[in-house]
């Protein structure tokens, strides 16, 4: 069995050897070699750029001369990878202990079949292995481990590695009348290029583009491991790989890279080496494709939408741009991979926002799939969803799904309000069901970090010795630190505006505390940096002395040992994220802040109450709305101030949930789940659920000492009549089957229904000693008696009733042709006879979002059911009253010593008779009822152990065969 783990960006990526390949992202002139740096000149100067060696190790330093003014300069610099620029308005000389982050190739994570061999060779060398124990921690000892956070650099945009350009055309054409052209144009384009490669191999001339783009097939290649990507899910896969939990893998995603320029053959050999060496499927599209798919939708339009910032104004790229082409593309790509190496048994598991569409894909081409889907962000409410134009296209992509899962309830809440209210599907607290029967299950499970590997991490000489450094250079300073990505969710802005309402309203911390913000990009954003660079210069200016600094502002990643001695040695974390789906950065802080390499320790954590952190840790950490600058002031003072032991209360708390919620425990629990979903789905498929064996009931039914049968009425017994008939009647032949079933001593016979119980007295007057189940199971009549017991509450209803018909109003007036049909303890809208059906369906979904929601403190809820809704108190269904019948039989059989019937029929059509269906199973298995025959009347996904294809006709033909055995 195979794990097939998709994510847009594998976790490993390609390095050219040869020139280095310049991908036009800035001047040439400014490229450097690693052991170089770039030194501005002093300030209100023509910019020089001058060559210093770089010093590896902590006591390395870039030395830099202010320049506020030189801004394009510096904006230029932040793209290069061995440049720290000091911080606007800085008076001192902060920044230069810290160095920029850059992936170094023996943090490269080998696959668990290499490393093993690897082990065993170092294990069998060794020459005294009782000194192993007590050597210190080496860098080469450590798995690499990847940043949870992975920002920067963006796609093609590389200036760790040697990579091809992008031949991408950005952006997407400005009219969607013009893609069609532009697209045609560039596969011409494609086509050409191609070509001439060919003749370049048979000797023709080359022209200059094709002559400087072959030397990327022409060098050798390394794997290296990716600096883009989701580093979180890279860490907790190989947690999991590492703890036995994972036999058998294969990664599924993009080099992460561009690849117009790589002829075919070198494609085929990178994708070789990747599927033999590294457990990875690469997944090649066009760099046009996957920079619309990236670049453009997935970065201009869901991931503002996801995290409620709707670009909605004249300056916003949506306006004009038509990249969902790109994006389905992408999808289909990965979908054929996939579909392509799938083995029956594997299991499918996609994730994060960018593959949207690929269980709905899969679904198609793999209907017995087990298929996961988990989203690491955040997901709106119903209201900024229905925002995007192909709103509907996203949901029934994810909903391809066997599981869906979610960083906390919020988003898993709002997912299932959104299904509800724009597909019009039942959705219940555990998932969705589709029309079509099938159940699409919905769960919360928080990914964690690797706490193991992290402690191993920063008990390495590497970051003890920037423990030291920083500790000395920040001594008698209480250190407050911030890693977010510069962007308008991160909330890096409300951020410094708070930290200056701070430094502000308590000026006697001034002189004590240091922010130390460090602000990673992918994707510059002029206006915001322009504003944050504002605010950090305002906030120095005004509290910096000679001596000290308050505000240290890194516009880039630091190097991950220098990372986790910040963390150590930090007396709070700060993260004020506007929406945010889980901060790992939080989780590790909590582990580097046990006191075991630096003081202070048990630092608090001051988190936004808007992350999915918050759902984790509740109020061990100090919770706070970002956009209440009063408030996140007061909390920096509060966690300064926080007694030893408040400090140590809290912290355990939070290190208890991220020692146990981990990388290892989310896997198997999401797994878990998944699996036990698509054996749920298996059961109900409807291609798996077997035609009924009449041969097979027959023989049951005539060893049975007592039988216990319901049976449906509209759609089972009698086909569906008009709402508005004036005379109800049942068809004389279905009356005649049931008067024959009931002659038999042996029969207990029932009718469930949705109508009233006046209607259902009335429908089966003819017949004596008749059970009925009325409203869906909100009344019910057992055969000896002429009393009804009442199972819901109807002087209740009657209350929320009121406001009920008041909303249903509302849509009744929108609907031509809709109607309210109100019962005793339930009203039904109908909209069957409406004139605009694909109107009424989705008026439909809103009105029965809008009833759940004001209806959610009643205890009332709203279920779709064909061509209307039904909406009732909660728990009130068939299986409820199926259950009172189950009770009363084993009181009857306790009591008087009346055996228990030893056979048991269930018929019936739609999703309301599924809960009668998972009530005779639970007899069944529980040994209370020896044959249990469960029927559905069509073909549907279902929990019934049979299908029955010819409709009302099949059933009374099924029941008379066995009144014959009675009577017989």
């Amino acid at each position: 069995m195979t794990v097939f783990v998709a994510s847009l960006f594998l976790p490993y990526t390609v390095n050219f050897d040869g020139p280095p390949a310049w991908n036009g992202s800035a001047p040439e002139s400014l490229t450097m070699k690693r052991d170089e740096q770039v030194i501005p000149a002093a300030a209100n100067s023509p910019a020089v750029v001058s060559k210093l060696p770089l010093v590896d190790g902590p006591s390395s330093v870039s030395l830099f001369t202010p320049n506020p003014n030189t801004a394009a300069l510096s904006a230029t610099l932040t793209q290069t990878p061995d440049v720290i620029i000091q911080t606007p308005g800085a008076t001192t000389d902060h920044e230069k202990i810290f160095r920029p982050h850059v992936q170094r190739p023996m943090a490269l994570s080998l696959p668990s079949h290499i490393k093993e061999k690897k082990e065993q060779s170092e294990k069998d060398t060794e020459q005294q292995p009782q000194e192993q124990a007590v050597r210190p921690v080496q860098l080469k000892d450590l798995r690499g481990v990847s940043r949870h956070d992975l920002h920067s650099p963006g796609w093609g945009k590389s200036f760790v590695w040697n990579q091809p350009p992008s031949r991408a055309k950005s952006p997407p054409p400005s009219s969607i009348l013009k893609h069609a052209a532009a697209e045609a144009k560039e596969k011409a384009l494609a086509m050409v290029q191609t070509a001439q490669r060919k003749a370049a191999r048979a000797g023709h001339r080359r022209s200059r583009t094709v002559s400087h783009d072959r030397r990327f097939s022409e060098y050798n290649y390394s794997v290296e491991k990716a600096v883009i990507g989701n580093g979180g899910l890279f860490n907790a896969i190989d947690a999991a790989t590492d703890a036995g939990q994972l036999d058998e893998k294969l990664w599924v995603g993009t080099l992460g890279c561009p690849i117009d320029v790589l002829e075919d053959h070198m494609k085929e050999n990178i994708a070789e080496k990747l599927e033999n060496d590294y457990d990875s499927l690469a997944v090649y599209v066009s760099d046009s494709d996957l920079n619309g798919h990236y670049e453009h939708y997935c970065k201009t339009i869901l991931w503002p939408v996801f995290h409620y910032q709707i670009p909605d104004h004249p300056k916003s790229k949506a306006y004009e741009d038509h990249s969902w082409i790109f994006y389905v593309k992408v999808n289909e790509a990965f979908a054929d991979r996939i579909a392509k190496n799938y083995k029956k048994g594997d299991i499918i598991w996609i994730h994060d926002y960018h593959l949207l569409l690929v269980p709905g894909l899969l679904r198609q081409k793999l209907p017995e799939a087990e298929i996961g889907f988990f989203l690491h962000t955040a997901f709106p409410s119903s209201e900024i969803f229905r925002c995007l134009a192909v709103r509907s296209e996203l949901l029934e992509g994810i909903l391809g799904a066997n599981m869906i899962g979610f960083q906390n309830d919020e988003y898993g809440h709002h997912f299932l309000q959104t299904c509800s209210r724009l597909l019009n599907v039942e959705a219940t607290k555990h998932g969705v069901i589709l029309e079509s029967g099938r159940f699409v299950h919905v769960n919360t499970c928080p990914i964690g970090i690797d706490p193991k590997v992290v402690d191993q991490q920063r008990g390495s000489p590497e970051v003890l010795d920037w423990v030291k450094t920083i500790t000395e250079k920040y001594r008698g300073k209480r250190i407050i630190v911030g890693r977010d990505k510069l962007d308008n969710i991160r909330g890096v802005r409300q951020k410094i505006l708070s930290y200056e309402l701070f430094l502000n309203k308590y000026p006697e911390y001034k002189d004590q505390v240091v922010l130390i913000q460090i602000a990673t990009s992918s994707t510059e954003d002029p206006e915001l940096s322009a504003t944050v660079a504002d605010i950090v210069t305002r906030v120095n200016s005004t509290h910096s002395t000679l001596a000290h600094q308050p505000l240290v502002f890194l516009k880039q990643d630091i190097d991950f040992g220098q990372y986790l001695a910040l963390l150590t040695v930090a007396e709070c974390l700060m993260i004020t994220s506007l929406r945010e789906g889980m901060n790992l950065t939080s989780h590790e802080f909590v582990m580097c802040q046990d006191g075991k390499f630096a003081n202070p320790k048990h630092g608090p954590l001051v988190l936004s109450e808007f992350t999915g952190s918050a759902t984790v840790f509740g109020h061990n950490a100090i919770l706070v709305n970002p956009w209440h600058y009063t408030q996140c002031a007061d909390a920096i003072k509060q966690a300064l101030e926080m007694p030893s032991e408040e400090r140590e209360r809290r912290w355990k708390g939070m290190y208890d949930i991220v020692v146990n919620q981990n990388a290892t425990a989310w896997y198997h629990q999401y797994t878990e789940a998944l699996h036990h979903a698509w054996k749920e789905h298996s059961v109900r498929e409807a291609t798996s659920v077997p035609r009924l064996s009449v041969s097979s009931v027959k023989s049951k039914y005539q060893k049975a000492s007592k039988r216990l049968i319901i049976l449906d009425y509209e759609g089972t017994l009698a086909s569906w009549g008009s709402p508005t008939d004036i005379i109800l009647t049942t068809p004389k032949r279905s009356i005649d089957v049931l008067n024959d079933l009931i002659e038999d001593e042996r029969n207990i016979v029932y009718v469930m229904s949705s109508r009233m119980p006046e209607e259902l007295e009335r429908l089966f007057s003819p017949v004596s000693n008749l059970g009925m189940i009325a409203e869906n199971g909100a009344y019910l009549k057992a055969p000896d008696t002429d009393e009804w017991e009442e199972l819901a509450n109807s002087e209740a209803a009657k209350v929320w009733k009121q406001g009920v018909r008041s909303i249903l109003q509302y849509y009744v007036e929108r609907i031509e042709g809709s109607r309210i049909e109100e019962r005793h303890s339930s009203v039904v809208f109908d909209y069957a006879e409406a004139e605009d059906m694909a109107g009424a369906f989705k008026q439909a979904g809103e009105c029965a979002n809008h009833i759940n929601d004001a209806c959610q403190g009643q205890n009332v809820c709203a279920v779709p059911i064909e061509d209307g809704l039904y909406i009732s108190e909660v728990g009130i269904n068939k299986g409820l009253a199926a259950q009172m019948i189950s009770d009363t039989l084993e009181k009857l059989s306790r009591s008087r010593g009346e055996p228990m019937p030893d056979f048991l029929m269930v018929v019936g059509d739609s999703r309301e008779d599924e809960y009668v269906f998972n009530w005779a199973h639970k007899l069944e298995k529980a040994g209370i009822i020896k044959n249990v025959v469960t029927v559905t009347v069509g073909a549907r996904n279902t929990e019934a152990s049979a299908t029955l294809t010819q409709g009302v006709t099949g059933v009374l033909s099924i029941l008379e065969k066995l009144v014959r055995i009675s009577q017989g």
